[in-house]
């Protein structure tokens, strides 16, 4: 069962060339108001060794409700990530996460 946290288009393929940065939706999220505190980290799998220092550029944005991602790059084939937004919304921290997966 999928839990309600994880992206809904997870497990996502991305390929070791490409850039891409994602997009989350808060709006059907507790609380009023537009997300802030935002912090997004990206984490290899299995051991859960934090990789965004390498792998993510740029910073977060916010646009009303949606949460845009850095840009995720250089990912290698065969491997897992787990990517982590994290925010605050009416004084609550929520996380929502979605495994992204290397390609060729």
């Amino acid at each position: 069962m999928r839990s309600i946290r994880e992206f809904s288009n997870s497990p996502i393929e991305q390929g070791a060339d490409e850039l891409c940065a994602y997009r989350i939706d808060t709006v059907t999220w507790p609380g009023a108001g537009d997300p802030g505190t935002v912090s997004v980290v990206l984490k290899e799998l299995p051991a859960l060794t934090d990789v965004s220092s390498t792998k993510l550029q740029g910073p977060p944005s916010v646009s009303g409700n949606v949460i845009t991602t850095p840009v995720v790059k250089l990912l290698v084939a065969g491997t897992q990530y787990r990517l982590e937004v994290k925010w605050i919304k009416e004084g609550n921290t929520f996380e929502a996460y979605g495994i992204l997966d290397g390609r060729l």
